[in-house]
């Protein structure tokens, strides 16, 4: 059907802002879409809600039934004791399979709804605690639908609106009066653009977008040339729909007047949805065959470095960080995690960072997990992580595009963000995957992403769930570092060319063993070993005759560079032709000028024996020098000198024939020596491209550690920037605490395991006689102004060891009294770490306890006062009367009114009034008076014979203030 979907929930104060919502509909306006209403109810009460609905609406209102189809212009409202789903325009009822305390319907009904009608999607939360509708707005937000809130201060229960505000995927705010003209102007504008005829222009790349981009990236830093283009514009064009916009010119002229909409554009474009463990087959197959592969591999102590990248608000991100702590406990590893949590959204990542969560969690965490690894939230009702898997996860942003990635990566989580980016720039990106892991690392895509062309750089571990281990061409056998991994196989081979002037080598035997061994089988005098180039290697006997060194520079010794006059051009001609025919060369009667004269001298060259050599070594040959016996034959391969005129011409001819052969064998040898010589350049030419390639692979290498260098620093700024963020939460929370603690006015003392002093507050020090450099000694040997109390190291011991907390009031020197308690300190982990000792000041209670103490005793005085049967007086000394109890009434006749006020003279005889007022006056100076028996008058002037015994009050200075006396009447005496 081609009408848009409208999801409603609400929890408590819903049925007000249904009203308001419902009421601001016009009667017999047509909204052309349908309204679901899903509300917190009770299973066991039947709902009315479509009852009171009907009040405020003359749209058809449903209670839903299974299967029932949704119709334009109708509300549908969810039957108590169910849960409901929209699949294919039906509204399907499902049991519930959580207790009702832990269900949330509104979630599960917009997460269908926005797989079922994606972009037409609409879903509006109204009044509630708690926080459902706050993970099925981001799944409406991913699809491109229309997320609306209800505004806080219009809810009676503000909860739910302000946990999906605070995802900061909200399109409108809106009070529920408001709701139905945004949702016309919306759907309109929406409807009519889509009703166009298939000829109309399209959104495309153009100048406009061009435009976006660039206003996009001088505002929020960040390039979206290179995301795809049908993504781009399915953002674009719901934000201008959102802002009833009709052209990309008109909107990026909007964009560029209004920069608020630019930061809201930039957060549309990234599509910040993702929840914990999000495709659980996927984390099943990672939790299962991955992870414990990857810990088993992990020496002792060792760090496991994971990069979760675009990890939006962090659900993915722990839901690894949990996956490796079971994994670690279950091994019982001692290594340590670090997980790189990054994201190009502040926002995102400064949520992510507080580690807390919506109880809509529950739907994708196990009851078990949520127990080990998170806590509730007292404040928000929700989920907060727990430390020690919040320890694990450093945030940061960082721009993958632009920003430098993190290396020697064991696991590289990126799901659900290249399906965003063109072709480009995912061939960019994996490549830089494959240089931040380390060999054999693991890369984890979402479902929809793959490594495309790049199979050279990841094998598949599990195709289905996107695991995709990292490739090395050059992975050599375990325990090869990674550099030298890196260098091609010409490096290796020239690692083990020959190297000029070597002349030892571990598997060949010892060269003077070599040649003495020879020398026995041909006894030569004077003898060299040489290379087939004629490096000598070993010399044996006089050779000065033979040979002489060259001046210049010394390097490696050449025998045919060092050859005497008349023995150079044979000693190379007898050394190539040994070379090549492997076989003795002997040359006899040579003429070597040896100290202005010529000698005769013997060459022989033959191949040197050798019973162990290895693979590749050098030929090695051994030339025998000896000077030729008397009347030796003449050489056989010497140049003769041409014969004197007129001798005979046959023999001039044959010596003619002789020295042109022997001519050409030298010319033959030369071209041999030659096409030596260009086998050698060609070896050396072979050698420079060696080491050319070498120096290249040196040079990647350094480029690698540049990158390497600018990956750490990276790393190091994420850090930083961590830390500071944690300094700053820190610091706050200190200040904090500090201004809590100095403002409530109460003395804290924390205290270690050891009774050491950790911190005090300042009002502490009225009462212990602390100072900042207490800090760490043994709280017993602190002096205490207290009175009566010098065991509080003793009770302290105490509640350590019963963890009972003690509490009893102490009295200081100054007199002021304090309640002192005693409670052990927990960490958040539940462990003990200490005591904490506190002081409130209750001198105050104390003195109403002690007001209150003499006002009871009072009373009870005023009572024995009223009930006694005796008349009771008090007057000041001028006699006036102050206190006048019931039994005076019925002696004298005056009422308590009447009696107040009157002096007592007035009631003494006229006779006895000097006596009585004198032994009254000595009554003040505190003189003891016997019982006296005297005389009053009456109220009817009636004389009346009493008893009567008085008492001088005195105040706290000893001053006599009035008299009180008891008087009862007595028979007078006859």
């Amino acid at each position: 059907f081609d009408f848009p979907v409208v999801g409603i929930g609400a929890s408590a104060g819903g049925l007000a802002a249904f009203e308001q919502f419902f009421s601001a509909i016009p009667q017999n306006f047509e909204m052309g879409m349908a309204f679901v209403v899903i509300q917190h109810l009770a299973p066991d009460h039947k709902s009315i809600l479509s009852d009171l609905i009907k009040r405020y609406t003359n749209m058809d209102v449903f209670e839903v039934e299974d299967g029932m189809a949704v119709c334009p212009n109708c509300i549908y409202v969810i039957p108590a004791g169910f849960d409901m789903a929209l699949g294919n325009g039906q509204l399907h009822l499902i049991e519930p399979q959580l207790p009702h305390g832990r269900r949330h319907p509104i979630d599960l009904f917009f997460k269908s709804l926005a797989l079922d009608q994606g972009e037409r999607a609409i879903a509006i939360v109204l009044s509630g605690t708690g926080s459902d509708g706050t993970i099925g707005g981001r799944s409406i937000s991913e699809q491109g639908g229309l997320l609306i809130a209800q505004t806080p201060k219009s809810t009676e229960y503000d909860g739910m609106p302000r946990s999906l505000l605070a995802t900061g995927l909200v399109d409108f705010e809106l009070a529920p009066s408001e709701m139905p003209t945004k949702l016309t102007d919306f759907t309109s504008h929406s409807l009519a653009k889509s009703s166009k005829t298939p000829s109309a222009p399209k959104l495309a790349p153009g100048n406009a977008l061009r435009k976006v981009f660039v206003l996009l990236r001088s505002q929020t830093g960040h390039d979206f040339s290179q995301y795809k283009i049908n993504t781009v514009l399915r953002r674009i064009e719901r934000r201008m729909d959102i802002q009833q916009i009709d052209s990309m010119e008109e909107y990026a002229k909007f964009l560029q007047q209004t920069p608020l909409e630019a930061d809201t554009l930039f957060r549309e474009l990234l599509i910040g949805v993702t929840h914990f463990f999000r495709d659980p087959d996927a984390f099943h197959e990672l939790e299962q065959n991955v992870l414990p592969a990857l810990v088993a591999s992990k020496p002792s102590k060792s760090v496991i470095r994971v990069w979760s990248a675009g990890c939006s608000t962090g659900e993915e991100a722990y839901s690894v960080a949990i996956l490796l702590r079971e994994q670690l406990d279950k091994a019982q590893s001692d290594c340590t995690v670090q997980i790189f949590a990054t994201d190009v959204d502040s926002r995102s990542i400064a949520q992510a960072r507080t580690g807390q969560f919506p109880t809509g969690i529950v739907a994708a965490i196990s009851a078990e997990r949520l127990e080990r690894f998170f806590t509730v939230d007292s404040v928000t009702g929700g989920y907060r992580i727990q430390k020690n898997i919040r320890d694990m996860l450093i945030f940061s942003e960082h721009d993958l595009i632009k920003d430098p990635p993190f290396s020697r990566l064991d696991l590289l989580c990126c799901r659900n963000l290249m399906i965003y980016f063109d072709a480009d720039l995912q061939k960019k990106i994996l490549p830089l995957f494959h240089y931040a892991l380390n060999p054999g690392g693991i890369l984890f895509l979402g479902g929809s992403e793959t490594i495309g062309n790049f199979e050279d750089l990841f094998l598949p571990v599990d195709r289905k769930a996107k695991i995709y281990r990292r490739f090395y061409p050059n992975l050599g056998p375990p325990g090869t570092s990674d550099r030298q991994r890196s260098f091609p196989a010409t490096t290796q081979a020239f690692a083990l060319h020959r190297q000029t002037g070597k002349v030892a080598d571990p598997i060949r035997p010892p060269l003077r063993e070599l040649v003495e061994r020879t020398i026995l089988h041909q006894v030569a005098p004077t003898s060299a070993l040489v290379n087939g180039q004629g490096d000598i290697l070993y010399l044996h006997g006089r050779t000065g005759m033979f040979l002489e060194p060259q001046s210049g520079e010394m390097g490696t010794s050449n025998i045919l560079k060092m050859a005497r006059e008349g023995l150079m051009l044979e000693l190379t001609w007898a050394l190539q032709k040994v070379s090549n025919t492997r076989e003795i060369v002997r040359l006899h009667g040579l003429q070597v000028r040896t100290n202005g004269h010529f000698t005769k001298v013997n060459l022989t060259i033959l191949p040197a024996e050798s019973k162990a050599s290895a693979p590749g070594d050098q030929q090695l040959f051994l030339v025998i020098l000896e000077t030729a016996p008397l009347g030796d034959h003449p050489p056989k391969f010497s140049f003769p000198e041409t014969a004197p005129l007129g001798t005979d011409a046959d023999s001039q001819i044959e010596n003619l024939k002789l020295e042109l052969r022997t001519k050409e064998e030298f010319l033959q040898a030369a071209n041999h020596q030659l096409e030596s010589t260009n086998g050698a350049m060609r070896t050396a030419n072979e050698e420079m491209q060696s080491i050319n390639e070498e120096l290249q692979s040196t040079n990647e290498e350094l480029e690698t550690s540049k990158e390497e260098l600018q990956s750490v620093n990276e790393e190091l700024a994420t850090v930083n920037t961590e830390l500071q963020s944690k300094v700053t939460d820190l610091t706050r929370a200190n200040n904090d605490m500090n201004n809590l603690l100095s403002g409530t006015g109460i003395g804290t003392i924390f205290v270690d395991n050891q009774l050491r002093l950790l911190r005090f507050t300042p009002t502490a020090t009225r009462i212990i006689n602390l100072i900042p450099s207490d800090l760490g000694r043994p709280i017993h040997h602190i002096a205490m102004n207290l009175i009566g109390y010098d065991r509080l190291g003793e009770d302290i011991k105490a509640v350590l060891n019963s963890l009972i907390p003690v509490e009893m009031d102490v009295r200081t020197t100054e007199g002021r009294w304090n309640s002192m308690q005693i409670r052990p300190y927990r960490t958040l982990e539940n462990v003990i770490e200490g005591a904490v000792v506190t002081f409130v000041d209750i001198s105050d209670r104390k003195s109403a306890e002690a007001a209150l103490q003499q006002a009871n005793e009072l009373v009870h005085l005023a009572r024995i006062v009223r009930d006694a049967q005796d008349a009771i007086l008090v007057h000041d000394l001028d006699g006036k009367i102050v206190s006048w109890n019931p039994a005076a009434t019925k002696l004298y006749g005056w009422t308590q009114e009447e009696a107040l006020g009157k002096n007592i003279r007035d009631m003494i005889p006229l006779p006895l009034r000097v006596d009585v007022l004198a032994k009254t006056l000595d009554l003040s100076r505190a003189e003891q008076l016997e019982i006296a028996h005297t005389q009053r008058i009456a109220k009817n002037d009636s004389v009346i014979d009493i008893s009567m015994t008085s008492t001088a009050l005195v105040d706290e200075q000893g001053r006599t203030y009035a008299i009180a006396s008891t008087q009862r009447a007595t028979l007078p005496k006859l």
